[in-house]
């Protein structure tokens, strides 16, 4: 059996982002967070099921994608928890510095475990890393240092990463409108980028993929966009209101380039993206009473209507492949309003612990799926005994990572966070 890539999903299938969050279970008992935890450890199963079931159930993989995407449906809920809890992070410290700390110490230390991990595997020989083509070694690790190669013209060492890529282009969007005194603003934000996405739909509008590294070249792009983003990130942090706003400025104009005219996935599709992370924010916003509910519902409104509406007119000219994203979106939008409704709520400690390894799963299971496919191979025929057992070996895995990697660097992260905070 020819030996697969280390993730073999093509990149019209993949895998949503879990973005994280604090930690919601504490001695006494589950936070006020603990139905954002609920969702993604929820979303988490159908992320790990999206994935595995090229492994081990197949048949019922084909059977159903046609009908309901299970990979969009992930990326769309995991997407209204981070617009929902990301701004609130950035807006509960009040400061940008503490902020991208906090960023730093959550998402990179396991993210560098796994790229280590998946070096290991390929120096092995048990599992095939990715193909780069001509991009050199260095531009290749620039480009995914800064999390943002999805939009630069590189291949993800992991295809999961890509979704990484719009989270980062949202927290320089998010620190953008917070330098500026403009982060109340994110219903206007999210209505502007559901319709511009609605607009390049039904005109036709159609760029190909990383359409800016093929205008410029990929290695200045890669060079270019690194510096700003470190310049922006710097600037932004500094005690300096000048700089500050130049900082911020600077990161949200390189976010709004990137996204729309170097991604991979369509342009409706990539602001459709942002729009659902923005919806999450405005539904923080009334929840906080910073804005009215109304308000709230009517931003949701016309983000379904913009997305729903561009999935149909974009199209590929088929029916099911259209019905499949347009489902898995309405019920992405559906479960993310449950478990806004169920929030003061009991939440099950089992899901609340799932949604706090999340991250973990996340980036863990593509690795040990990929060791399978290459050393065992897939099954041609659904085998749901197999199915369950990859869950129960993946959990407990993920709960050390989460243990020995995650936990401490966020630990650490809260201390140094402490210490550079402003008086």
């Amino acid at each position: 059996m020819e030996p697969p890539p280390l993730v073999p999903d093509p990149p019209s299938q993949p895998l949503s982002v879990i973005s994280p969050l604090p930690k919601a279970v504490s001695a006494a008992g589950p936070s006020r967070l603990g139905w954002l935890d609920a969702l993604r450890g929820l979303a988490a199963l159908v992320v790990v099921f999206d994935h595995s079931s090229y492994t081990f159930m197949a048949e019922f993989r084909r059977e159903l994608m046609p009908q309901f995407n299970t990979s969009r449906y992930g990326i769309m809920v995991f997407f209204l928890v981070s617009g929902y809890i990301i701004p609130a992070s950035l807006e509960r410290r009040g400061c940008v510095r503490t902020f991208w700390i906090g960023r730093t110490f959550r998402v990179y230390p396991l993210w560098a475990a796994v790229v280590m991990m998946v070096v290991a595997v390929d120096f092995l020989g048990i599992a095939e890393m990715r193909d780069f083509g001509q991009q050199s070694a260095a531009t290749v690790a620039v480009a995914h240092v800064t999390m943002l190669q999805e939009l630069l013209g590189t291949p993800n060492l992991l295809l999961i990463l890509w979704t990484l890529s719009y989270e980062m282009a949202f927290y320089l969007l998010v620190v953008a409108l917070f330098t500026v005194r403009r982060h109340q603003r994110s219903a206007a934000v999210a209505v502007t980028l559901a319709v511009l996405a609605a607009v390049s739909a039904t005109a036709g509008i159609v760029l190909p993929a990383s359409a800016l590294s093929g205008m410029v070249g990929t290695g200045p792009l890669i060079a270019l966009a690194s510096i700003a983003m470190v310049v922006a990130i710097c600037c932004a942090s500094s005690r300096s209101p000048v700089l500050r706003v130049f900082g911020g400025m600077l990161g949200g104009v390189l976010a709004l380039v990137l996204v729309p005219l170097n991604g991979t996935v369509p342009l409706w599709e990539g602001l459709v993206i942002l729009a659902v992370m923005f919806l999450g924010t405005a539904v923080y916003r009334a929840e906080h009473d910073q804005s009215t509910w109304w308000h709230a519902a009517g931003t949701a409104a016309v983000v379904v209507i913009c997305a729903v509406g561009s999935a149909y007119w974009h199209g590929d000219g088929s029916h099911f492949t259209r019905r499949g994203w347009i489902v898995a979106f309405l019920l992405a939008v559906l479960t993310f309003g449950a478990g806004l409704a169920s929030r003061r709520r009991r939440i099950p400690r089992p899901l609340i612990a799932l949604g706090t390894i999340s991250y973990s799963v996340y980036l863990v299971h593509p690795v040990l799926l990929a060791v399978i496919d290459d050393t065992i191979g897939r099954w041609r025929q659904d085998h749901l005994v197999l199915e369950a057992t990859f869950f129960a070996v993946l959990l407990p895995l993920c709960v050390l990572t989460h243990r020995c990697i995650e936990a401490p660097s966020q630990a650490w992260g809260r201390k140094l966070a402490r210490r550079v905070q402003p008086p």
